[in-house]
């Protein structure tokens, strides 16, 4: 194995996904399960994180949908931010020391206001400015216009970057995700709550 590739939610950072639906709640004075609906009607999330909507149309459309154009910013940020929790010190070590012999990469499924937010949890946790200073090469979803699982997001990481998948290892919470790394030949480790990258990958360090 010589490429190591790392998915970020419930991977690096532990999330809570429900939150976000919960605070949009709180905020907009309905529902949950109304916010559920209400944002997989709109297909909110994908068109977010595949760039179909940048931050503000994002913003704007959440406006429009929960019909409140008084929000401002700020307040739609941090009710969309509140699934991000903590990243453990451990694993920005373990990366880190990864990396002394692997070529790490990451591939994830998120936006531009969480990256933007993930950079300020991560430099609390480990004084590293951003995702970019840990891995070769950061290769997110909403930049790239396709998100996982579909196969051409696997397939532009190991040509860009320039990899061979029986030397790769893909890290995921998500099954599917796990799944369409493996059609591709991509060795994969399908990472499962208590566990952490600490227990798959504790043999991978020297």
């Amino acid at each position: 194995m010589k490429n190591i590739i790392f998915d970020l939610g419930d991977v690096i950072i532990n999330i809570d996904v429900p939150r976000a639906a919960q605070s949009f709640a709180t905020l907009s004075g309905r529902s949950t399960e109304e916010i559920v609906r209400l944002f997989e009607e709109g297909n909110l999330f994908r068109q977010f994180e595949t760039g179909a909507l940048d931050a503000d149309g994002f913003r704007s459309y959440v406006r429009e949908i929960l019909n409140n154009t008084t929000w401002a910013d700020v307040e739609v940020d941090t009710a969309w931010n509140s699934l991000l929790l903590d990243i453990p010190a451990e694993r920005i070590e373990l990366i880190r020391k990864l990396s002394k012999d692997y070529r790490l990469f990451l591939l994830s499924n998120t936006s531009s206001i969480h990256i933007e937010a993930v950079d300020k949890i991560l430099h609390q946790a480990s004084g590293a400015e951003r995702l970019g200073d840990l891995f070769e090469k950061v290769f997110l979803s909403y930049e790239m216009g396709v998100m996982k699982p579909h196969p051409e997001i696997y397939q532009r990481v190991l040509t860009e970057a320039d990899l061979l998948p029986d030397e790769t290892l893909f890290l995921d919470d998500n099954l599917d995700n796990i799944h369409a790394a493996r059609l591709l030949g991509i060795q994969t480790i399908h990472v499962q709550k208590p566990l952490s990258i600490l227990d798959y990958l504790n043999d991978y360090v020297d």
